[in-house]
């Protein structure tokens, strides 16, 4: 399992940078890049992809903050079952 996720967390983090954009985005980024401007189509760019990963991020910060917080409940368990089996 552990192995999966390793595998997992290195393709994400060895793709090569993606850029998505909606259609109105990309005109009026289409149109600044006619005039000579690149800056704010990589402003777009970027920011298109902060709100993508946020959404993922949270997610995983849960689900970590679950998993952490069963263990920490079964390893409290098994003390106490330990302490009134004596």
């Amino acid at each position: 399992m552990i192995r999966k996720v390793i595998l997992t967390c290195l393709m994400f983090i060895s793709t090569i940078s993606l850029w998505a954009q909606c259609a109105m985005c990309r005109a009026s980024v289409e149109n600044n890049i006619s005039e000579g401007s690149q800056g704010l189509s990589a402003g777009l760019n970027s920011g298109i992809l902060y709100l993508l990963a946020t959404p993922y991020l949270m997610v995983a910060l849960i689900g970590f903050l679950w998993y952490w917080k069963s263990k920490k409940k079964d390893a409290g368990s098994l003390k106490t079952e330990s302490h009134s089996g004596s």
